[in-house]
């Protein structure tokens, strides 16, 4: 592993993002990257899992996208490095996830406006060399470095491992808004899966019926998570955004490039 944290001698020929939006293929273009980039479209089912808290549905999204373009390409996934995201709401607990027709959309509206909700968006990077379709549960092998006494007693009288299994933590905390983690490595000890997701915080404006109405005609809200862009004409209704922008639009730029870094893609050492 190199300084910076990213594993070297991996020959990444290129990034695949496993999505159809415009929204989020802006996005990754917007990094620079010298790394050629190719889109390809996912076939997963985008339905929500149940019984799963919603940061980790959105990751199981994520990684199911990724996964199901991995396995569509097959021997030409080699050596490339590929991206899953995917974004839902979340309001009082329950998940909104893209409204089934008009009607629903007009009724997530009428439940967003003149409040605060969550807006979670999940990523899932991985090496598309492996063959393996693992998901966000899978046993991962970890081998520790050797630790002496006092560095072991050092760590405890921090109060950190008290709470883990274990008595470590492998989750990367991207500040207060987003956490990520590898989920599989390779038996060189290189990553092969990473999970992770950043929450925003979003409170709309009181709208009027005739206003929800009138939007949810011109189309914009039926493809969207929570039946609303905060990139087009949804955002009239944006009072206040307290988190990640990128990240409501779809794919957090921070959080992404933090994973990628783990798989060798860098912006600032590409020569």
């Amino acid at each position: 592993m190199s300084k910076d944290g990213s594993y070297v001698g991996q020959a990444v020929q290129a990034l695949v993002l496993g999505s159809t939006s415009p929204r989020r293929r802006e996005l990754v273009q917007l990094l620079g990257l010298r790394t050629p980039v190719r889109f390809e479209a996912s076939d997963a089912d985008e339905s929500i899992p149940p019984g799963l808290a919603p940061a980790e549905a959105a990751q199981r999204l994520a990684l199911n996208k990724a996964v199901s373009v991995r396995d569509r390409l097959g021997a030409e996934a080699a050596g490339t490095v590929i991206v899953g995201a995917d974004t839902i709401v979340v309001l009082d607990g329950d998940i909104l996830g893209k409204p089934r027709d008009a009607a629903d959309a007009r009724r997530m509206l009428g439940m967003l406006q003149g409040r605060a909700h969550e807006v979670i968006t999940g990523v899932a990077v991985l090496n598309g060399t492996s063959g393996e379709s693992k998901t966000a549960g899978s046993i991962t092998r970890v081998v520790m470095k050797p630790l002496d006494e006092d560095r072991i007693a050092r760590y405890v009288a921090t109060g950190e491992p008290l709470d883990k299994a274990g008595g470590y933590d492998t989750t990367m905390h991207l500040g207060d808004i987003g956490q990520y983690r590898v989920i599989s490595k390779s038996p060189s000890g290189e990553p092969e899966i990473i999970v992770g997701h950043t929450v925003s915080k979003v409170t709309f404006r009181p709208m009027s019926d005739e206003e929800i109405w009138a939007y949810v005609k011109t189309g914009d809200p039926l493809d969207k998570a929570g039946a609303y862009g905060v990139q087009g004409i949804g955002s009239v209704f944006i009072e206040k955004i307290e988190g990640d922008f990128y990240s409501i639009m779809g794919l957090p730029l921070n959080l992404l490039y933090q994973m990628l870094l783990m798989f060798g893609i860098s912006l600032f050492n590409q020569s």
